[in-house]
């Protein structure tokens, strides 16, 4: 079994990327993807890991961008960790990322909440930091009893605290993938709530901008959900693909390759990513 999907404390996850493959490998998966949000840094880390451990790794990230209105992640597999050109382009959309972030802590210190960066990052300087971290901090000083209260309550888009939902496009996310060699992913499509009509527009957009892969089996995607997922996969020619988006001890309930207990994604399916990515992107001279 193989897990395509996690995080670690590069991005909002609580473990280090070694930790995330040394459990992985515990656990006794094949393989694992570090996905870790709009940045590769722990993906050097990680093949060290994996090397030591004994367990293949996928260098990957996840990438945020905003289609219609609709927050949507975009996966990319096989992002080259020394390919100085991607860190380079990536630290742009962390800037953006970053400023949004002033924003939040500016509008919470005016209602009297003080946060620091360093309270965010956990003494992690390089950490980026998403909407999860303040959460956590919110849960950690008692001002909300669980993250769904935290995102209700003070990180909701376009609320008292945090800006409109404004951000990069699929294209330009797309568009950064096929310059770098990374293979496209939509992830966990059924978070979208988008209905049948409005997840076929996204499609009909992604697919000719290079999207590849479809992520299928999913922490909490019902049977009924993976199953149209499936079938939509096999209509639109996307190779399916499979995680539980593991964060660490940030969700609990969610355990690396099983995501709730019942995940189960089989090697075949990263045998059919790479074979597919070979495909798209031939080995160089």
């Amino acid at each position: 079994m193989i897990d395509l999907h996690t995080h670690s404390t590069a991005s909002d996850g609580t473990l280090t990327p070694r930790e995330v493959v040394l459990l992985a490998a515990a656990q006794g998966l094949s393989a694992v993807a570090l996905t870790d949000h709009d940045t590769a840094a722990g993906n050097a880390e990680a093949l060290d890991a994996g090397r030591e451990a004994g367990i293949r790794v996928i260098p990957g990230i996840e990438m945020s961008a905003v289609w219609e209105g609709t927050e949507i992640h975009i996966l990319g597999y096989f992002a080259d960790p020394d390919d100085d050109g991607l860190t380079a382009d990536l630290s742009w959309f962390r800037d953006r990322r970053e400023e949004r972030n002033d924003i939040i802590l500016d509008n919470l210190a005016e209602d009297g909440i003080l946060i620091t960066r360093e309270e965010l990052t956990g003494g992690n300087p390089d950490t980026v930091i998403t909407r999860a971290h303040f959460a956590k901090v919110l849960m950690d000083r008692g001002l909300v009893r669980d993250r769904k209260a935290a995102f209700d309550s003070y990180l909701a888009y376009g609320g008292r605290y945090v800006p409109p939902k404004e951000g990069l496009t699929p294209e330009a996310v797309m568009e950064l993938f096929r310059i770098h060699r990374i293979w496209p992913c939509l992830a966990h499509p059924v978070q979208y709530h988008l209905d049948d009509r409005a997840f076929s527009r996204l499609l009909d957009e992604l697919i000719p901008q290079g999207l590849r892969g479809l992520e299928v089996w999913y922490t909490s995607h019902s049977f009924s959900s993976t199953s149209i997922l499936q079938r939509t996969a096999r209509i639109r020619g996307l190779i399916p693909t499979g995680g539980s988006d593991f964060h660490g001890s940030s969700k609990p309930d969610i355990k690396i390759g099983t995501g709730f207990g019942n995940l189960k994604i089989r090697d075949e399916v990263l045998d059919a990513v790479e074979k597919d990515y070979l495909r798209i992107f031939p080995p160089e001279d």
